[in-house]
């Protein structure tokens, strides 16, 4: 081919037989062969040695067994067991208080009923491991499900004395009512007892009067006071 020509012309044509030389070199069919698979020859592993590091001989059978607690398998928990209530706490909140106040007194005594205790009421509570009754003014309330509990308030030795007593507790062997108070009072805790102004003071008197009347009642014997009287007007 000439040169001389190709140098006059412009550009232009070297891009056109440039283009025509990659047609030509794609147009150029390859022959491939196909690879052949080389055949595998599969061999079964040999099983590893048997070991009896971990194997015991039963004193029964006198056989070997192994060292390890092998437990039969079980049936799924969802099959058998019933599906666990919505309120799980407040469930297992009521099964302890039917086990520990099997009567309903003690729930009964502190509910949001007319016939329950109230705050202001004062309280007498007896414990089983001796001593003397605790009573006192009930402050507060806590109402817990069977955390459930009262604050009393009374004066020992001219000092206000406060003590909570939980309402389910096995040590706790009675809760009685010794006096109502007069009107229902307008707050759930009546804290504003520690202050002087509102302070009741000692409940000893209350108590007294609580015993003495119901001793009378229950024997059904009058007071020595009235008997002592009518002793009296007999021998005028």
């Amino acid at each position: 081919m000439n040169a001389a020509p190709l140098a006059r012309r412009p550009l232009g044509c070297l891009k056109a037989s440039l283009r025509q030389t990659r047609q030509q070199r794609m147009l150029i069919r390859h022959m491939a062969t196909e690879a052949v698979q080389a055949e595998s020859q599969t061999t079964t592993p040999r099983p590893p040695p048997q070991h009896d590091f971990f194997s015991l001989k039963d004193r029964k059978t006198k056989t070997l067994r192994t060292a390890f607690a092998v437990y039969p398998t079980t049936t799924a928990a969802g099959s058998s067991l019933a599906p666990p209530p919505v309120n799980v706490i407040q469930s297992l909140h009521e099964a302890q208080i039917k086990k520990m106040d099997p009567t309903g007194a003690r729930t009964a005594l502190f509910a949001k009923t007319r016939e329950a205790a109230k705050p202001g009421d004062v309280l007498m509570v007896t414990h089983r491991r001796g001593g003397e009754p605790f009573a006192g003014v009930c402050m507060s309330i806590r109402r817990r499900g069977v955390d459930t509990a009262v604050l009393l308030r009374n004066h020992l030795g001219k000092i206000g004395v406060e003590m909570w007593f939980k309402v389910y507790n096995k040590n706790v062997a009675g809760i009685e009512i010794v006096k109502r108070r007069a009107k229902r009072a307008r707050r759930a805790r009546l804290t504003y007892l520690r202050k002087p102004k509102h302070d009741v003071g000692s409940v000893e008197d209350l108590v007294f009067a609580w015993k003495r009347s119901r001793k009378v009642f229950s024997s059904g014997k009058p007071a020595a006071g009235a008997a002592k009287a009518k002793g009296a007007a007999a021998k005028k």
